[in-house]
This record gives C-alpha cells, structure tokens and sequence, in this order.
C-alpha cells in the first residue's frame, strides 16, 4: 500500500511540474516574450523541482511584457538629420523608428545641472512655473527634508488651482521610508501608486518597477534625468528639518522645454493611465512630428520596458556600440550587462574605439559591486578604462562618438535593460553633447583607474553565483 501511495504521489507531482512548465511555456510564447537565457532556464528549472513554490511566485512576478502585438515602424522619426546618413546619430534615429518610438523632436533652453545644488533650483523652478498642470513621476519620495519640499511645493500648487499628478512607484514608495501622502492628497494632489506589491499579485506585474524620473510643467517644461526626490540626490542625507550630514549623489538631470517636453507629456500619461486603469490616452509614438517645428536643435525620447514590443534601450545601445567609431563613454551607478552587450563593448574597444567606462568605487548595492567585476576585468582585458570615483555616483549617461549623448534613468544592469520602466533622452546636437561630455569629463578626472586583479575559486564561484541570480534580483 504504502509503495502505491508513494507511487501515485510521484505522478502526481510529475504532472504538476509539467503542468508548471507548460504554464511557463504557453504563457511566455502567448505573450511573445524573449527572456535572458539564466532567467529562463531559472524558471524552468525551479517550476520543475518547485512547483508548488514557483507556481504562486511566477504568477506573482513572471512577467516581463504588457504590451500586445509590436509597435509599427515609423518612417518619419529620421526627418532630414544634420549628421551624414552614416552617422551614430542617424543610424540611432532610424532603429529607433523601426521600433515605434517617437520621432526626434526640437527643444529650446537646455540646462545641464552641474549638480545637486543647481538640479534644486531648477526643480523648484519647473514646479513653481505651472500654472495649469503639474506631472511628476518619480521612483521614491524621501521622507526626509528635501521630499517634505517637494510634498510642500506640489500642494501649494494645487492649493493655487494646478491640476497636480503625483505618480510613485510601488516598491520605492517603501525604499523612500513609505512617506505620508495624505497631506498631498488633503491639498488636492491626484496620487497613484504604479503597481503596488501587495495589491497587483494576479496580473504578474509586481516585480516590473517604474523607474522614470519626470516633472512636467503645463505640458512645456521637462525636468528629467537619474535624481529621484529625496535628500542624498540633491543636499545629502537630511533628516527632516535637520541639516545635511553625508556628501549628495553624484547624479545627472536636465531640464528643457519645446515639442520635445510635450512628448514627455504623453509618456507620463500614458503611465498614469495603465497605474490607475483609466483607459489608454494618446502615447508618444502616436504623435505626428511636426512638419512646422521651428529650426533647431533635436532630441529623442526613448521609452525602454514592459510597455514597449522591443527592448528598445538595450537594442539602440548594442547597435551604437558596434557602429562606434571614436569614443565610447558611459557613466552608470551599477554595471551587470549581459553577454551581448558586452560582447558590444570589448570588440569595440579591441578595434580601436576609446571604451571609458565611470563607476562609483562602491556603491549603494553590495550585490551589484560583486557581480561587476568578471564584466570589469574583460573590459579592461580588451583596452578599455574604468574609472572608480570616491563618492556614490547615480548619474546614468551614454555617450557615442560625438554627436549622441544620452541621459536618464537606466542603468547598465539586466534589471533595468530588461525588467523596469525607465526613460532616456538621446541628445544629437554636437553643441549639446560637447556639454554634457563636459559634465562627464570633469566626473571621469576625479576616478582612479581600475586595476584588475585575478580572483581566487572562492571569489569566481561567489562572483558567479550573484553574476547568475543578477537578472532576478
């Protein structure tokens, strides 16, 4: 009897463990889903051994994509370039295109912050400038004295008869110290949480984070870049109505206004519609270019995440890196790449292109740091520069050749490549990327360069282990 029951209790889990795989199957082909290899084969593996735990987990977490069906190219988002045909710049704007982002829009009035002080003034600048609308997106919110600020300025404009959206992301609502947004909303401040952890579990959208940074002032003026709200990006740590005690963020934002911020517009609403499921608005990639913009310098909005077909960031950057020809410089908190990318970067570097790469000696993730450095010693094998800079560095920039600079939100990890919500903006006006090249030279003097140095087993193996567990975390 009991080798019976042992028998029947071994079909059964059997065909649960098929029965989890194919769910894994039908649901990642259903959803056209192109995932890392390690993230896939994790899943297959622990769906097969696990089923009974990674059933509820991959139901949870599992998806990558929201978007159905893939976006159209469009045939106008290269509207006679400045730059030769065969130029980075053109070649970016064409792929782009081909994968339905929006075309290159002009702007007017750019500002470079040179750093945390400056970004302060000009966020308070872009807030207190709205006299309609005020949209803000943001990862966190800090509860300390710099987010409590901020909470002010929104609800005074609100007070004043701004229509104000505060949109914040579910996880980095908890990361910021979970602020109070009950003030806000007392003072009429719309707040909507993008997919809180504990109420989105049957979608499978939880481990998608929104990591855009945007305040949008009537539709007109865009403050954007890597700085979230809170004290360490802007003074440093900063207990509320205390004085500032750590060193800021090194970090990088912009601000602008023209076509080019009404098309961040479109981005935020479409956002704040799929966090409050108000029906889709009229998206950025639907906007026509406009035949009458006025002469000028262009920039374009590139949208990377679960809302997009492609993995459009990751894409345009491993074209970029191929076609390189003199320089390739970027600036990133973390760097866990994945195989391709990194095959992008050693072969350029090996033929000759000037591969720097910035990053903070340590970071604020542990895990990141080890995972970085089998991808730090190869580079540096193929002649490339890593700098490591004294301080926490936030800023996230790209720069190819020179006339593409772009600057945002993501970073160079599997994480954001693949998983969050982020937003770019690639610059191609030669003036525009000689200053924020500027911004990232004066950054690069201050780093020392890496020396790489043979690991040990013990090293490799624990290296390996959070190298491979880096795509889930």
């Amino acid at each position: 009897m009991q080798r019976l029951l042992n028998a029947e209790w071994i079909t059964l889990h059997g065909l649960v463990a098929m029965l989890a795989v194919a769910i894994f199957a039908i649901g990642a082909r259903a959803r056209g889903e192109r995932r890392h290899p390690s993230a896939a084969m994790a899943w297959v593996i622990s769906l097969a051994l696990m089923p009974y735990v990674a059933i509820p987990i991959y139901l949870l977490v599992g998806n990558r994509k929201v978007v159905r069906g893939r976006a159209l190219p469009r045939p106008d988002a290269v509207r006679k370039p400045s730059a030769p045909a065969d130029s980075p710049s053109a070649r970016f704007q064409q792929l782009a295109g081909a994968m339905g982002l929006p075309a290159a829009a002009p702007y007017v009035e750019l500002a470079v912050h040179a750093d945390g002080a400056v970004a302060l003034l000009a966020l308070r600048d872009v807030i207190r400038s709205a006299e309609h609308s005020l949209d803000v997106c943001t990862f966190l919110l800090g509860r300390d004295a710099l987010g409590a600020e901020v909470a002010s300025l929104l609800a005074d404009s609100a007070r004043r008869g701004v229509r104000v959206r505060l949109l914040i992301d579910g996880v980095g609502r908890y990361l910021g110290g979970r602020p109070d947004l009950s003030g806000l909303k007392a003072a009429g401040v719309e707040v909507a949480v993008f997919v809180s952890p504990f109420r989105s579990a049957l979608p499978g959208r939880t481990n998608l984070r929104n990591h855009r940074k945007l305040v949008i002032a009537d539709g007109q003026r865009t403050w954007t870049g890597g700085r979230n709200l809170g004290g360490e990006y802007f003074t440093g740590q900063s207990p509320a109505g205390g004085a500032a005690t750590d060193q800021p963020w090194v970090d990088l934002t912009v601000d602008f206004a023209g076509a080019l911020a009404r098309q961040t517009q479109a981005r935020f609403d479409a956002d704040w519609a799929f966090a409050t499921d108000s029906g889709a608005p009229e998206d950025a990639a639907s906007l026509p270019a406009e035949a009458s913009a006025p002469v000028g310098p262009r920039a374009q909005l590139i949208a990377s995440g679960p809302d997009q077909a492609d993995d459009t960031l990751y894409a345009l950057l491993i074209s970029s890196f191929f076609t390189a020809r003199s320089r390739i410089t970027a600036v990133t908190p973390y760097f866990v790449p994945d195989a391709q990318l990194m095959l992008a970067l050693t072969l350029a570097a090996r033929r000759g292109v000037g591969v720097d790469l910035v990053l903070p000696a340590r970071s604020n993730h542990r895990l990141a740091d080890l995972a970085r450095h089998p991808a730090l010693r190869d580079l540096a094998a193929a002649g490339a520069r890593v700098w490591l800079v004294d301080d926490m560095v936030h800023a996230k920039a790209v720069l190819i050749d020179d006339d593409l600079a772009l600057v945002g939100s993501a970073n160079l990890d599997e994480r954001s490549l693949f998983l969050n919500y982020e937003l770019m903006v690639a610059f191609f006006d030669r003036t525009d990327v000689g200053r924020i090249g500027d911004w990232v030279g004066t950054l690069r003097q201050r780093g020392t360069a890496y020396a790489a140095q043979p690991p040990g087993l013990s090293r490799q193996f624990i290296e390996g282990i959070v190298r491979w567990l880096a795509f889930q975390l």
